[in-house]
């Protein structure tokens, strides 16, 4: 019977990486601790009174009255339950794994809907990222990074990847054929087809992606604390391995608020799109 040693293929080629490319991963190291320390400061500035004021404001002006009413309330919830820090920590995590994630989605994406050889080696990828369980990730993302914050945000970005690029791809492949025609007949270049055609018809979905990408990220990086990423995931599971169910429950209730708020704030942005 021939044994397919997998998992020393892969143990192998995680060494001969981590031995070899070491350099690139430091760099990366530097840039990603840099970017989550810098907009965490961002969020810890100014006292948490007006950063609550500040994102109401930003939910009143981006999604309905009801929701800036939530953010005030769930924000002042999670101030007197001494989770601000912690909150804010999440926070920044989240955006920095959904923002590469995006970088790198979206592109692909565009480039999937273009190409369909493209497609056909990006779709079994998607797959396959998309069915691996998710504390998979942390595995590799350990080896190369250690433990710490930026592991969480490798393995986070990953693992909210895939709605990003089969969106993207999904949006652009469904503008009618009829507003193609039209913009060709007018003379439209390659880029301004995909710039001012498809791209904007396409925003919707795209949109949808986005607000996929960002709750796949705050799940994920709740499951990251294991390996050190901080935030709100740490205050869960230390509830869990200390016992002390308060906390865990708290801690609990405040990555539902920060879901509910990011999740209703990307959504409108995609209505107010359609």
């Amino acid at each position: 019977m021939i044994e397919l040693k997998i998992g020393e293929t892969f143990e192998f080629i995680i060494e001969w990486m981590t031995q070899n490319l070491g350099f690139i991963f430091d760099t990366i190291n530097v840039i990603i601790t840099t970017f989550v320390t810098a907009m965490t400061d961002l969020f810890l500035l100014a006292h948490p009174f007006l950063m609550i004021v500040i994102f109401a404001v930003i939910a009143f002006f981006t999604a309905k009255r009801g929701i800036a009413i939530f953010t005030l309330v769930g924000f002042y919830i999670i101030y007197t339950m001494n989770l601000w820090d912690k909150t804010m920590e999440t926070l920044a995590l989240v955006l920095t794994s959904a923002i590469v994630a995006l970088m790198i989605g979206v592109p692909l994406g565009i480039l999937s809907s273009k190409n369909n050889t493209v497609e056909k080696i990006v779709r079994p990828l998607l797959d396959f990222m998309q069915t691996m369980p998710a504390f998979v990730y942390l595995i590799p993302a350990v080896f190369f990074f250690r433990l710490g914050q930026v592991p969480g945000v490798i393995a986070t970005l990953i693992f909210s990847m895939p709605p990003a690029v089969r969106l993207t791809n999904l949006g652009i492949r469904q503008v009618p054929v009829n507003v193609r025609e039209a913009a060709i007949s007018f003379g439209s270049t390659s880029s301004q087809m995909l710039f001012k055609v498809e791209l904007p018809t396409a925003m919707p979905t795209i949109l949808a992606g986005v607000n996929q990408t960002i709750m796949l990220a705050l799940s994920m990086v709740v499951i990251a604390a294991m390996i050190g990423a901080g935030g709100l995931g740490e205050q869960v599971l230390k509830g869990l391995t200390q016992l002390k169910v308060g906390l865990g429950f708290e801690s609990g209730i405040a990555i539902v608020i920060l879901a509910i708020i990011l999740d209703r704030l990307t959504q409108s942005l995609g209505k107010s799109k359609k």
